[in-house]
């Protein structure tokens, strides 16, 4: 007996047409879920430092596109942002983080030494698997009243300045090795470093909990004559409409944002395939260009080249290998009673 014998006799003639309306609609339903070839759609779940937000809210539909044209299979992202410590500690304490973008090696480091990721994580993908570049800006009040050009401005008595905790914020651990950096470039020596530092951040009237509320600060508060912020920022702000007056010191550091695999999940989610296409797309020169777009400096030399005007010639640009690496870093300058430590002590903050 045909299908439609059956469910006419029993749900009669109106019912059976709804009844198999119902089914088209679950054909039809399972057809775009799924594919021609018949492979399943697959999810991939980001975790990022919150300043690369926008660059992956546009690379994400775009890398979408590109998989279900060549592999003919639907991809989902789950995206969760934060500071870069903020979203380690949750990906140790249970999210189900695929890739992981953070502020900083040491960040991925951690989750390494958790046993999330496997350890040469580095070496997986280019340029020492870091995906995103920038360096540190001086953002001033409009015309710069204060006549603030260089690190050492920010020493000087009467100058007050907003930057964030490097005790929470990564970004704030790259701008206190800025600073120290251009201390030392300067001709300081450990000394001459620390009490420099010690007059900078005696400046600050109160340390933020990380970037995106030293700029609410800055923007809220004209007393405050100075931020310490990404370059990347300071450009996305001007394409908001929000134009900063800002300075690229010319001794700078090199701000490397790391991107890694988490073994572990894309082990338990079978999805280790799409997840290292997705890094892999993000060293495109088509993605390149979007990160170059939005205010990063790119790391794909060709797209560098092309985007050279928009970024200012830093002259000494050291790197976080330059002190030893992050592991260095953070016992000499981050960990308990460290210099960091030391200096909150001596001005007491």
């Amino acid at each position: 007996m045909g299908l439609w014998k059956q469910v006419s006799r029993r749900w009669g003639r109106v019912g059976a047409i709804a009844v198999i309306a119902l089914l088209c609609l679950k054909l039809l339903a399972c057809t775009s879920l799924g594919n021609s070839t018949g492979k399943p759609p697959v999810e991939v779940t980001l975790a990022a430092f919150v300043v690369t937000r926008t660059v992956h809210e546009q690379l994400i539909p775009k890398f979408v596109a590109q998989w279900q044209r060549e592999h003919q299979q639907q991809v989902t992202f789950s995206r969760s942002y934060g500071g870069s410590g903020s979203q380690t500690r949750a990906v140790v304490d249970g999210l189900d983080a695929d890739v992981v973008h953070l502020a900083l090696a040491l960040d991925t480091e951690r989750l390494q030494k958790a046993g999330l990721i496997q350890p040469g994580w580095e070496r997986e993908f280019p340029d020492q698997s870091i995906v995103s570049k920038s360096v540190v800006a001086l953002v001033t009040r409009p015309g710069n009243p204060k006549q603030i050009r260089d690190w050492s401005d920010l020493a000087k008595p009467g100058i007050t300045l907003v930057t964030a905790d490097p005790k929470t914020s990564g970004v704030a651990r790259w701008n206190f090795l800025a600073l120290w950096n251009g201390a030392i470039q300067a001709g300081a020596d450990t000394a001459q470093a620390t009490e420099f530092m010690r007059n900078v951040y005696n400046n600050v009237p109160a340390l933020t909990r990380d970037a995106r509320e030293a700029t609410d600060v800055f923007s809220k508060q004209e007393r405050i004559d100075a931020l310490i912020n990404y370059e990347n920022e300071v450009i996305l702000s001007a394409q908001k409409g929000m134009p900063l007056n800002y300075t690229i010191p010319r001794v700078n550091i090199s701000i490397d944002n790391p991107i890694a695999i988490v073994d572990r999940n894309v082990q338990k989610h079978g999805n280790r395939e799409v997840a290292e296409a997705y890094v892999r797309y993000l060293y495109t020169p088509e993605a390149q260009t979007v990160f170059a777009q939005l205010g990063f400096r790119p790391v794909d030399a060709q797209v560098a080249q092309q985007f050279a005007s928009q970024f200012p010639h830093v002259e000494k640009l050291a790197t976080a290998q330059t002190y030893g690496g992050w592991q260095k870093i953070q016992k000499r300058f981050f960990a308990d009673g460290a210099i960091f430590d030391q200096i909150r002590t001596q001005i007491g903050k």
